[in-house]
C-alpha cells in the first residue's frame, strides 16, 4: 500500500448533508433478503480456507515482486484457486511492470566507532559504494549547502501525539522524493529513518523516485534506532562517518498480469461491483497484511457470494493487480481496459488483517448516502475520503471504498522483513472477511437512486 491514503477529511455533519440528499432522491424498493447477509457473515466468521490459503500464498509461494519468478507463481496460484472455487470466468490480463533486484546491502558506521547498521534499499535505488561523513536532517527543506559531498539522512522530528498514518507520512514524503532533493545539492547517498511506533531493529522500505537532469544517487531506509543514534550525535556536534553499499540491479520491464474472476449480474450484468487487492509485495518479508490478506478478502468474498446460490443483481467482479507497490501498472492497466463500463462501485483491501474501523469512500453526495445505506448491515461506518491505490485509475464518476484498519499495528510490519504470517490474527482475517462480503453483496443488490 503506496501512498498517503490515511490522511482522511470528513465530518458527521457532511454525512448527515450526503444522507438527506440520497433520502430524497432514492424510491422505495424492497431491499434483498436479509437472511442472505446473515448468512454471508456467518460462513464469513466460520471460513475455513481464509488463513489457511493465506497460509499457502505466505509461506509457499513467499515475497512477490511483480515480474518476478515468484510472482508468476502467485498468479499460478491465484488462477487455480479461483477456478477451484467454480467460477464461471477467470482470466487473467497482461501487464507490463518494472523489475528491480535489491543484491547484497550494507551500512557501517566508522566514526566515531565502527558499529554495523540496519538497512533496507529503497526499490529502484541505482548501486554503489560510498563512504563519506553524514548531515542529519529533518524535513526537505532543510537540506543545503552542507550536502555537498555528504550522506543525508532524514530523522524528522515527529510529535509524541501522532497516529500512525501521520508517522508515516514523516517517512513516506522524504523515502519518495528525498534522494533527488539531496541529489540536487551535490549529495552522495540517502538514508531515511523507518518511523513505525515499534521498529526494533527493522528497517521499513518503500518506492522512491528520481528525477529527470538530477544525478541519481543510492538511496536507502535505516531503522528507526539507528537513525536516532545517528541524530543524537549529530545534535552533539559528533561527526559521523558511513560506509554504504548496495548493489541492487535494474533489470528493466517484463510482462506480468492482472488476475480477473466474476458472479455475473442476474438482472444488471453491465453494471460492475469491483472488489479488489495487489496481489504483489515488496521483496522483504512475506506480504502477509499488505497485501496477502487483500488478496484473500477477494478470493473469499467472491466465493462466498457465488455459494449463496443466488446470483447478484450486479456483475461481482474480483482484481488481483499486479505492481502496486512499484508503479500501480496493474490499476493503470485495469483502467485502461474496463473504464468505460460501467462500474458502481469499487473496493479496495489493501491495509491488512487487522481491526476494520471504518469505510472511507470518494464520491458524490448521492453516492455516499446510497453507500451508507448499503453498508448499514455490516456494522461499520462511514468516513468520506478514501478509497485505494489501483482502483484510484477509474477515476472520479466511480465510488471508490476503502477498508481502513486499524494502523497502529499495521505500520509496525509494513514494508519489512516482518511482514510475515504470525502477524496475522485468523479471527481478525475472518472478521474483516465477513464485513467485506456483506459489504460487495449489498452494493451488488441495493437499489440505486434516480440520477446515480
Amino acid at each position: 500500500m503506496e501512498r498517503s491514503r490515511w490522511h482522511i477529511v470528513g465530518s458527521g455533519l457532511a454525512l448527515l448533508v450526503m444522507l438527506a440528499a440520497f433520502a430524497a432522491a432514492v424510491e422505495p424498493q424492497q431491499a434483498p433478503a436479509l437472511d442472505r447477509v446473515s448468512i454471508l457473515r456467518d460462513r464469513a466468521h466460520t471460513d475455513e480456507l481464509a488463513y489457511a490459503r493465506l497460509a499457502h500464498l505466505c509461506d509457499r509461494i513467499g515475497s512477490r515482486p511483480a515480474g518476478s519468478p515468484t510472482y508468476r507463481e502467485a498468479v499460478r496460484w491465484a488462477v487455480e484457486t479461483l477456478r477451484t472455487d467454480r467460477h464461471q470466468r477467470v482470466w487473467q490480463e497482461p501487464v507490463s511492470v518494472p523489475t528491480w533486484d535489491r543484491g547484497r546491502e550494507r551500512c557501517a558506521a566508522l566514526a566515531p566507532f565502527p558499529r554495523q547498521l540496519a538497512v533496507l534499499g529503497l526499490p529502484g535505488s541505482v548501486p554503489g559504494s560510498v563512504e563519506a561523513p553524514v548531515v542529519v536532517v529533518q524535513a526537505i527543506e532543510e537540506i543545503g549547502p552542507l550536502a555537498a559531498g555528504r550522506i543525508v539522512v532524514f530523522v524528522p522530528d515527529i510529535p509524541a501525539t501522532a497516529t500512525a498514518g501521520e508517522r508515516y507520512w514523516y517517512f513516506g514524503l522524504p523515502r519518495r522524493d528525498g534522494a533527488a532533493a539531496a541529489a540536487r545539492h551535490g549529495a552522495v547517498a540517502l538514508l531515511v529513518a523507518s518511523t513505525p511506533v515499534h521498529s526494533l531493529g527493522t528497517p521499513h522500505t518503500g518506492a522512491m523516485y528520481y528525477e529527470d537532469g538530477v544525478p541519481r544517487i543510492p538511496a536507502a531506509a535505516l531503522a528507526s534506532e539507528d537513525a536516532a543514534w545517528l541524530a543524537r550525535l549529530a545534535a552533539q556536534g559528533v561527526e559521523v562517518r558511513l560506509q554504504l553499499e548496495l548493489e541492487s540491479v535494474d533489470r528493466g520491464r517484463v510482462e506480468a498480469a492482472n488476475v480477473l474472476a466474476e458472479v455475473p449480474g442476474s438482472e444488471h450484468p453491465e453494471q460492475v461491483v469491483l472488489v479488489g487487492a495487489h496481489l504483489d509485495s515488496w521483496d522483504v518479508g512475506q506480504g502477509a497484511h499488505d497485501d496477502g490478506a487483500g488478496v484473500i478478502h477477494v478470493i473469499e468474498t467472491l466465493r462466498l457470494i457465488r455459494e449463496l446460490g443466488v446470483a447478484p443483481k450486479r456483475t461481482v467482479r474480483a482484481v488481483l493487480f499486479a505492481n502496486e507497490e512499484f508503479g500501480l501498472d496493474g490499476g493503470k492497466a485495469y483502467a485502461a481496459a474496463h473504464g468505460s463500463e460501467l462500474h458502481v462501485a469499487a473496493v479496495e483491501s489493501d491495509l491488512g488483517a487487522f481491526r476494520v474501523l471504518h469505510f472511507g469512500a470518494s464520491g458524490s453526495a448521492l453516492q455516499l448516502g446510497w453507500l451508507a445505506q448499503a453498508a448499514a448491515p455490516t456494522g461499520v461506518p462511514i468516513r468520506a475520503g478514501g478509497g485505494g491505490a489501483d482502483i484510484s485509475a477509474l477515476g472520479d464518476g466511480v465510488l471508490q471504498i476503502g477498508v481502513f484498519t486499524d494502523l497502529e499495528p499495521y505500520f509496525d510490519v509494513h514494508h519489512s522483513r516482518a511482514d510475515t504470517l504470525d502477524k496475522v490474527d485468523p479471527t481478525l482475517l475472518r472478521d474483516g472477511l465477513a464485513k467485506i462480503a456483506v459489504l460487495v453483496w449489498r452494493l451488488a443488490n441495493e437499489p440505486l437512486p434516480a440520477g446515480l
